[in-house]
């Protein structure tokens, strides 16, 4: 009698944990990757020496992300969300606040406060990715996609902005859009805050009441009064940074640098 035997069922392959190592792998490698690319430059930046601080074999870092170029856009995009994963502009916070926000005024101060937290990851990788632009083609082509894509969004805000009646008369779109595009360049933010040594929240507080005062009609004057005071208060009802309760004259002697 021959004996019966259950089949063998096939083991189901769990991937989980395989996935799970590769997927921190990746991080590590984007992490010694910007460390190097902010402190070297994308030009000293070598994807063999990236692979052997995090330990792998360089093809590891090709299979999990790509070549250079592709490398140093996974890093501004990470920047830019602050996630692991790029996130799409309708898909981020700050946009849908923005255009759920009826306020011209309440937009821009969204907008200001999104900036403040980016710039710190961003602006640095954007100034590496500038500087590699004049010698390296592929850096040069993600530079215009990135510099093209901040344009087309920057005019998206402004189009939201007219649509909720907040844009100066006789501004046009396309100017409106290119002040905030320099405004809040990468380049601005350091000099503010590295140059200049500025807090980023001051950062943060010129960025919004400098978009008010260039972009937003200007507010109806109360009574006519010329109060020097009320003249320090921005549209969106805040004191102007670091001029609360100063004369003009102590404005004039607060210079502390040489002219630039």
């Amino acid at each position: 009698m021959e004996a019966v035997t259950d089949p063998v069922k096939p083991r189901r392959y769990d991937n989980t944990s395989r996935r799970s190592h590769s997927d921190e792998t990746r991080r590590r490698i984007l992490g010694v990757a910007h460390q190097a690319m902010v402190e070297r430059g994308y030009q000293a930046t070598n994807i063999a020496d990236v692979a052997a601080a995090v330990g792998v074999h360089i093809d590891t870092v090709y299979r999990l992300i790509g070549p250079k170029p592709v490398l140093l856009r996974e890093l501004i995009e990470r920047a830019i969300s602050g996630r692991d994963a790029a996130v799409r502009p309708e898909d981020r916070d700050y946009v849908k606040a923005i255009r759920t926000e009826a306020d011209p005024a309440r937009k821009l101060a969204i907008y200001a406060a999104a900036m403040y937290d980016i710039q710190g990851r961003l602006a640095p990788l954007l100034l590496a990715l500038r500087d590699a632009a004049t010698t390296a083609p592929e850096a040069k082509q993600v530079w215009q996609e990135i510099s093209d894509r901040r344009a087309t969004n920057m005019r998206l805000l402004v189009e939201d902005l007219a649509g909720a009646g907040g844009l100066r008369p006789g501004l046009s779109t396309n100017d409106a859009a290119d002040i905030i595009w320099v405004t809040n360049s990468a380049e601005v933010y350091l000099q503010f805050t590295r140059e200049r040594r500025w807090p980023p929240e001051r950062y943060r507080q010129w960025l919004e009441e400098t978009w008010c005062r260039l972009l937003l009609p200007d507010p109806p004057l109360h009574g006519g009064s010329s109060n020097p005071e009320a003249q320090r208060t921005s549209p969106s009802g805040r004191d102007l940074p670091g001029l609360e309760g100063r004369s003009a004259a102590q404005l004039d002697r607060d210079d502390d640098g040489p002219d630039p």
